[in-house]
């Protein structure tokens, strides 16, 4: 792993744009310096203090605080140097280009919360919640990337690999010293501590998905011939009139996106054209657009005239639906067939009816979208969690359910001992003890500037 730089960045904090306050960060070892030109002194350590920001020649640049952390007790565990004046980009700029000159250069996006990775101040997964609480789009994904920040998914994984390495030191004692006749096959508790290993293991990753779909959410593409109420669904899961809706056929000719939330599940609903044969070039586009959505989503709902009942041209579609996401049949205009609300299955699968013009059934069909897509009713998460991190806890399960078969099929010890060191560095992925610089790299490299 890269060690920790020995320069000084610079980055303004606050976001591009005019505000009242504007924050420009420094962090490395020329922070005091920085400060003695820049303040015309150094700030007592962790109190506010009221200073003049001034250029090289002695003019006033701004008015404003200084905030002086030094090292280790700062954010990146180096001397971390915090100037807060007025949020205009031309003096914010003025600031940094007297950093700048004064031997600082300029910070990539993610440095400083890279810098408190490699000094120990974060884990990769904390860090990782830093930007993830910045990009919250609901209540409960800020929550629960509070608590990613704050430790809790990096606890329970550490959790899980002191398991394992408590297993595997049972394991290779066994192998190095057969003169001592322990019979790993004989040993009750083995299997005990196996079966809780992969029983924890299971319930982590249950975990992790719930916060993967609080972080990233789910795309749900609405998609059918026109007329079904495409738009009219969007409009009612959206809670506004987010698309146009008409009697008249082709309406829609783009994908239309909203960004909702189903009790603290982020949803990005995509309304698409309807799906039909036409000679229109614009419409066609759209046509083809729709296609294109359906094959990325998460989840497709393919909505039908409930009063006209399912016509040839809705089983064209559902033919030609592509064969990856799951889709669910939305039954719509109950209002009109006097079919009851609710949800079932029916003789092309899961099926909801609704009415959305009148909002009826609207809440089974919210919970049956959570439940398809495993999100616990309730829904607050105990941390959030990227698909990188489901990725490395997929990887250690089956390599930890492979130890098992190993060792208590056949009997295989040093090939199960190597399966749990496998799944041991599989965990240390996700808190940063076993990572490329490679993956360090794109991984910051997705953070905003000055943080």
């Amino acid at each position: 792993m890269s060690q920790p730089p020995l320069d000084t960045i610079v980055a303004v904090a606050t976001p591009p744009g005019r505000g009242g306050i504007g924050i420009v960060r420094l962090s490395g070892p020329l922070c005091r310096t920085v400060a003695a030109a820049l303040l015309e002194r150094t700030p007592e350590p962790r109190r506010a203090t009221h200073a003049v920001f001034r250029d090289a020649d002695g003019t006033a640049i701004d008015d404003g605080l200084a905030l002086y952390f030094p090292a280790p007790h700062s954010f990146t565990g180096e001397d971390v140097l915090e100037l807060h004046g007025h949020g205009g980009p031309v003096v914010l700029d003025l600031v940094v280009r007297r950093c700048t000159g004064l031997g600082a250069r300029l910070a990539r996006p993610g440095e400083f919360s890279e810098r408190a990775f490699l000094n120990d101040k974060l884990d990769l997964a904390q860090a990782e919640a830093v930007a993830d609480l910045i990009d919250s789009g609901t209540e409960l994904a800020a929550r629960a990337a509070l608590r990613s920040l704050q430790g809790e998914f990096s606890r329970r994984v550490h959790v899980l690999v002191e398991g394992l390495i408590a297993l595997r030191t049972h394991i290779e004692a066994a192998i190095d010293f057969p003169d001592e006749e322990l019979d790993l096959l004989a040993d009750s508790s083995l299997r005990q501590r196996l079966a809780a290993l992969q029983e924890d293991s299971a319930r982590l990753q249950a975990a992790a998905n719930q916060g993967r779909l609080l972080r990233d959410g789910m795309t749900l593409v609405i998609a059918g011939r026109p007329n079904v109420g495409k738009s009219s669904l969007l409009n009612a899961l959206a809670g506004f009139d987010s698309a146009i809706v008409t009697d008249v056929p082709g309406t829609t000719r783009d994908l239309l996106r909203e960004h909702i939330s189903l009790d603290g599940l982020p949803v990005h609903v995509v309304d698409t054209a309807g799906l039909r044969a036409t000679n229109d070039v614009v419409e066609r586009i759209g046509v083809d657009r729709a296609w294109e959505a359906a094959a990325a989503a998460d989840e497709i709902l393919l909505v039908i005239d409930d009063s006209a009942g399912i016509t040839r041209e809705d089983l064209t579609i559902l033919e030609r639906l592509p064969p990856g996401p799951p889709r669910l049949l939305v039954r719509n205009k109950i209002d009109l067939s006097g079919r009851a609300a609710g949800a079932g299955d029916g003789e092309h699968g899961q099926e909801v009816r609704i009415s959305a013009r009148t909002g009826t059934g609207l809440q089974p069909l919210r919970a049956l979208l959570k439940a398809r897509m495993g999100y616990a009713d309730g829904g607050e998460g105990e941390f959030l969690a990227r698909r990188r991190h489901l990725d490395a806890l997929q990887r250690a399960h089956a390599l930890l359910e492979q130890a098992a078969a190993q060792l208590l099929d056949h009997g295989a010890g040093e090939l199960a001992a190597e399966d749990l060191r496998q799944a041991q560095l599989a965990l240390g992925e996700i808190t940063g003890e076993f990572t490329s610089d490679d993956l360090l790299g794109r991984i910051f490299a997705t953070f905003c500037i000055g943080k």
